[in-house]
Parts: structure tokens; C-alpha cells; sequence
């Protein structure tokens, strides 16, 4: 697998949108990508008989997921753990790796499709891989979507940071909301802005110096708006009258 060709493809990717496939879930259910319209979709693409990078990846997808879902809300975005082995990710394949991987969080599921269907998706996010020695040499890719079907961002390798992950979904969560029509919507705004990654702690946390420095500039607008107002009255009033002087 070439690497750079690799990359290439997935960035390549970017603004397209995914089609209006049926996938099928770990219990052998279908699953209409189209369930996932409103709202961002993650998806992870693994193989069920992986046993190094896939696992890895998803450990890392399950706290980055639970991370931002602390920040964004619980049913702020959906994952899907997508298994591209057309021939051995079967639902019970797939069902065995939910379970050793032990995805329980609501809103993740995991699925596979058809050959067919699995080459169009495939395409369309822009994922590249190749079969080595029975199993299989892939880009270790995450791929966001957006609320309308269309390929965000890509998120690349098994142990990413969290704000690499975090900030598209901060970005295409605060650009769902599209008016400010109650207190919980006026919060979740706060919430979405005021949000900053501490590296030393390793977490999202609330920047109150943002809130501070708002207070220090609607005080000195205030000030200074006091003081033009007078300067303003003050250079209305009329002149005062010269004293008059008696004859002697």
C-alpha cells in the first residue's frame, strides 16, 4: 500500500457525499445510512479478524468519543464501526468484535454491507487498503460526516489527540444550531464557544477567562460611553451670560 497515494485519496475525498446505501448490522439487520441524516456520523473502517491496529483504534475512538460527548451531549453524533471484509465480517464476526471490544455506548453501531456496496462506500470516503498474507494493509482512517451526508474531515492513525477529533465535531455541532430559541440553546452556545483544550490536563475545559475579559470590555464601553455623553451635554448647554456693569 502506498502511503502517500493512500492519503492522497482520503483527503481527496473531502466534500463528497455518501450515497443512500442499506448496510447491515451485527445482528443482520439492515441499516439505511440514511438514519444517520441530521446529524454528524463517525465512522471507523475496520476488519473483524484484525488483531493489532483495528482494536486499538476503536479503544482510542471509545474514550475520544465518550470525551466529546461530555463537551457536545450525549446524542450530539452517532459511530459506526464499518467492516470492509466482504467476506468474513459477517454479523456474528461482527457482533463478536462489539463484544471483545466491549462498544456499548448508545448511538455506536457496527455494520457491514454487500462487495458491492462495501466498494461504493469505500469510494466514497476515500479509504484505501490491500490484502497481505490473509488479512489486510489499510490507512488507519476515522471519517466525519456531516449532518447532510457529505465527508467533513478525516482523523488518521490508532492513537489520535482528542482536539484533532473534537474541533470538527465542535464545528459542525455549533453549526447546527440555527437560532437561539430557548435558555438550553443560549447555553449550548456558551458551552460549544467557550470550551478550550488543556494540555497539561489532557481534557476540554470551561475558559472563564473568556467571561472575564467580556465583563472588562463592557465595563470600559460603558465608561467611556458615560464619558462622551457628557462631554455631549455638556457642549449643548448655552453659554452663560457676561455680568452686566453699572455706570458710576
Amino acid at each position: 500500500l502506498n502511503a502517500d497515494a493512500a492519503l492522497a485519496r482520503a483527503e481527496a475525498a473531502i466534500g463528497n457525499t455518501l450515497g443512500s446505501y442499506v448496510l447491515t448490522d451485527h445482528e443482520g439487520r439492515p441499516l439505511p445510512l440514511s438514519r444517520f441524516r441530521g446529524r454528524p456520523l463517525v465512522i471507523s473502517l475496520i476488519y473483524t479478524r484484525c488483531s493489532s491496529v483495528c482494536p486499538a483504534t476503536t479503544q482510542t475512538l471509545k474514550e475520544r468519543v465518550r470525551e466529546a460527548r461530555e463537551i457536545l451531549g450525549e446524542d450530539s453524533f452517532a459511530v459506526l464501526s464499518f467492516g470492509f471484509d466482504a467476506r468474513n465480517d459477517t454479523p456474528r464476526a461482527l457482533a463478536a468484535f462489539a463484544a471483545v471490544q466491549r462498544i456499548e455506548m448508545d448511538d455506536w453501531y457496527v455494520a457491514t454491507a454487500d462487495p458491492a456496496t462495501i466498494t461504493r462506500l469505500l469510494d466514497d470516503v476515500g479509504f484505501s487498503y490491500t490484502a497481505i498474507a490473509g488479512a489486510f494493509q489499510h490507512i488507519t482512517q476515522t471519517t466525519i460526516v456531516d449532518a447532510e451526508g457529505r465527508v467533513y474531515r478525516q482523523v488518521y492513525g490508532d492513537d489520535f489527540p482528542l482536539p484533532v477529533f473534537i474541533e470538527p465535531l465542535k464545528e459542525l455541532v455549533f453549526g447546527t444550531v440555527a437560532s437561539i430559541a430557548s435558555v438550553e440553546d443560549v447555553i449550548d452556545r456558551i458551552r460549544f464557544i467557550c470550551t478550550v483544550y488543556n494540555p497539561a490536563t489532557g481534557a476540554y475545559e470551561f475558559d472563564y477567562s473568556q467571561f472575564f475579559g467580556i465583563a472588562i470590555g463592557g465595563f470600559s464601553l460603558i465608561v467611556v460611553g458615560l464619558v462622551i455623553f457628557r462631554l455631549w451635554r455638556q457642549s449643548r448647554r448655552p453659554p452663560a451670560p457676561w455680568p452686566r456693569t453699572g455706570e458710576g
